[in-house]
């Protein structure tokens, strides 16, 4: 494990990691107490577009994501209300739509390979000092705004009419919750990948869940899961040279299985 620690490489991947770890341990308690699963996998896979715009215009694709996700939550949750269209079926139009365009983009682009690999599958071990500080300044607007709404978010997310009786503005809370959920989305995408960024988003929640006793204890419990799932499943890419997103993945996965079997048994 000195060993380990002792790279600067893996210093960097274990830093952003638990910053990382902490924005989806929080996001992951109430994507799984408003059923969001499905919308988070959705925006997730909305990502490759908005990736696909960074490479093909030369900006940053964590800025070109961060904006594109956004508009697409923004947008799944408008089709959904006003028009007449069911939730699920607007996700899918904007998933789908989201994945072509990304693949017209990428076919368009010449400049893509090994950073796009990284982007869809996780490359946590080849972080930049720039994306370092994204994560950071992120992590900070995230958890500082579900923190001073935290009240208000889960009275959204227990039952909307009374919190709207309550005088809490439900549709601008639901926006900003949509907005947090989507620029988490992208954050995460760098360790674990497009492909399996959902996940980090439902089961430390999922996991928490199982043992809630209150909001704080779950909210508390998701966080220790999500960052003991990266630090271990980072040490044991490391230790046996496997891919560190599916490493970090199934880490939580067998945590979730392992506490459902505990809950079962008790």
């Amino acid at each position: 494990m000195v060993e380990i620690l002792s790279s600067a490489f893996m210093q960097k991947a274990l830093l952003v990691g638990i910053i990382v770890s902490l924005i989806s341990g929080i996001v992951s308690v109430f994507v799984v107490l408003r059923k969001m699963s499905f919308i988070g996998a959705g925006i997730s896979h909305a990502a490759f577009g908005g990736v696909a715009i960074g490479f093909f215009t030369g900006i940053n694709p964590v800025i070109t994501a961060i904006v594109y996700c956004a508009a697409t939550a923004l947008g799944i949750e408008i089709v959904s209300r006003k028009g007449k269209v069911s939730e699920d079926a607007s996700i899918g139009i904007f998933f789908a739509s989201s994945m072509a365009l990304g693949i017209v983009l990428i076919s368009l682009s010449k400049e893509y390979t090994v950073d796009l690999y990284g982007y869809l599958f996780g490359n946590i071990l080849a972080i930049t000092a720039g994306e370092v500080q994204i994560s950071m300044v992120v992590a900070v607007v995230v958890i500082g705004l579900i923190l001073l709404f935290l009240k208000e978010i889960y009275m959204t997310t227990y039952n909307e009419e009374i919190a709207r009786v309550s005088g809490i503005p439900v549709r601008a809370v639901n926006t900003m919750f949509l907005i947090i959920l989507a620029v988490s989305i992208v954050i995460s995408m760098k360790i674990v990948g497009i492909v399996l960024v959902s996940a980090l988003l439902v089961i430390p929640g999922a996991t928490a869940k199982l043992f809630a006793k209150n909001l704080h204890f779950m909210i508390a419990t998701s966080c220790g899961v999500a960052v003991l799932s990266t630090a271990a499943g980072l040490f044991i890419s490391y230790e046996f040279d496997i891919a560190p997103g599916g490493s970090i993945v199934l880490t939580a996965t067998a945590i979730f299985l392992t506490a459902l079997f505990l809950k079962r048994k008790r």
